[in-house]
């Protein structure tokens, strides 16, 4: 029997998945396809820190059991494997399989790092790869590059769709601070249709990890496009994020709702997630559930320090998947907002509920040894809240606390890590709280939060505001208190689930 390291026992998440060792960032090349969920990441198999890029593999029948792979695609004379999407082809457009037996196509970047020592711009191009095994093994395109460089030095990460209305494929690649849209017939020949970027948005940073995808409206008939973009750095609360930007296309370009861009210009709140460690997420492609949701998936860590993290036996973690949802706010703006997977329920058990409790002050409620706290859900719900502040304690008997909540005195969700465990491996994990804008005006708040060992995802108001970061006691967080500083304050249901492993 292999001895787990101090790392898997203290570390390593029940239900998220991280590899078996060495370093993994992006994810990459996700598709669903009879029956089972394909996840291909950022790799290094050498070292627990970036390095020459691999796409590693992972599979999954329910999205919390993994089961990792054989390393999927390697440097070539190309280049590294940089970031990617794969689609299945069903039409067999490619020629590379058959209807019977349509091939799954990997696009990804070669990053030829030796140009790139030289001085040269044109260091990054598109490349292809096809697999007739569901994914196991993989054969590259003899004519790659499929794309070449036009003369920019950050071209990468290509997303590809399929676009119904033509009957062909769309791809969407970052270009330094704007991204790119091509298309094709048979995932060969590409050909430029337009950019997008300039004048909107955040650009403090690298444009990196685009996708894109059409949703039909919350409650409506509708169908808006989303369009995603990573940056790094830009942050909400520093480091890498996730934005977004919806709008109508037409088989060529992609152009912004004119309400949307003016409220973007405004208060630029527009991100998938505002905690620090949720970045390069992209959705699954096939995945077919409602035409209002799409799955996405990220990385659970950030630029600014996820090669210091306090992991040694590997490093890097995903987040958990989410459903995504585009619904129509007060305001007349278009917004997207997440949800927990569905998946997610089958693998729940109820441990605690009351319908309402008072609080005053500071009072303990989920005391020790009732609730796994490395492995929950919890759902709270706030009911004729005071213009105070409501602080979450996560704590253990070695004096480790994790806090977070709402001040609803100024309209803010708060996470706190500062004393969280182990913080001083970089100054930019827990030198200041991160927060976020409150997004709806009403006195009534709902809280859903998954734990997993070293992580919280909080979906607050249902999913319209999300904030996801890790953390690293120096044991297991056993109690949960509230504080609060009003007068008293009403608890209207209160649930914790664990998770079966």
């Amino acid at each position: 029997m292999k001895v787990k390291s101090k790392d898997d026992l203290i570390y390593r998440p029940h239900i998220h998945f991280s590899p078996r060792k060495n370093w993994m960032n992006d994810p990459n090349g996700m598709f669903y396809y009879k029956g089972k969920y394909h996840l291909f990441f950022q790799y290094h198999p050498n070292s627990n820190v970036w390095g020459p890029m691999h796409w590693g593999h992972a599979i999954s029948k329910n999205l919390i059991h993994w089961e990792e792979q054989p390393i999927a695609l390697f440097p070539d004379r190309l280049g590294d494997i940089f970031s990617g999407s794969a689609v299945v082809d069903h039409k067999n457009t490619s020629g590379f399989g058959t209807i019977e037996n349509p091939p799954i196509v990997a696009i990804y970047t070669n990053h030829d790092s030796a140009r790139e020592k030289k001085g040269s711009k044109v260091f990054q191009t598109q490349s292809i790869a096809y697999s007739l095994d569901e994914g196991q093994t993989w054969k590259k395109f003899i004519a790659n590059p499929v794309i070449k460089n036009p003369g920019i030095r950050d071209f990468r990460d290509p997303k590809v769709i399929w676009y119904e209305r033509e009957q062909k494929w769309i791809l969407i690649l970052a270009a330094s601070q704007t991204t790119q849209f091509y298309e094709s017939k048979d995932l060969k020949q590409w050909t430029y249709l337009s950019s997008f970027g300039q004048g909107i948005g955040n650009h403090d940073g690298v444009w990196e990890c685009p996708d894109f995808f059409e949703l039909t409206v919350e409650g409506d008939s509708e169908k808006k496009w989303v369009h995603l973009v990573s940056i790094n750095p830009g942050g909400p609360n520093g480091g890498s994020s996730t934005q977004y930007f919806v709008g109508n296309f037409d088989g060529k370009q992609f152009i912004p709702d004119s309400n949307f861009e003016a409220q973007m210009k405004i208060t630029h709140d527009f991100w998938i997630d505002f905690g620090k460690d949720n970045y390069a997420g992209v959705t699954y492609f096939n995945w077919h559930k409602k035409k209002s949701e799409v799955l996405y998936q990220g990385w659970m860590s950030n630029w600014q320090y996820a090669s210091l993290v306090p992991t040694n036996t590997w490093r890097g973690t995903m987040t958990i998947p989410r459903e995504l949802q585009l619904y129509l706010s007060d305001q007349k703006i278009y917004r997207l907002k997440s949800k927990v997977f569905s998946e997610l329920e089958k693998f729940t058990i109820k441990i605690l509920e009351n319908d309402e409790q008072i609080i005053k002050g500071r009072e303990v409620i989920i005391e020790e040894n009732t609730v796994d706290l490395s492995n929950a859900k919890v759902e709270i719900q706030f009911d004729k809240m005071e213009q105070t502040r409501y602080t979450f304690i996560l704590f253990n008997n070695q004096g480790d606390s994790l806090s977070f909540g709402y001040d609803h005195g100024i309209k803010k969700f708060f996470i706190d890590r500062s004393n969280s465990g182990h913080v001083d491996f970089s100054n930019n994990f827990s030198a200041k709280p991160s927060e976020a804008n409150r997004l709806i005006n009403t006195d009534s708040l709902k809280v859903l939060f998954i734990l997993d060992k070293t992580s919280i995802e909080l979906f607050y108001d249902e999913g319209i505001t999300v904030m996801t970061e890790i953390f690293f006691p120096r044991a297991p967080y056993t109690k949960m208190a509230l504080q609060f500083s009003g007068s008293k304050t009403r608890l209207k249901g209160f649930k914790v689930h664990e998770i079966k492993k």
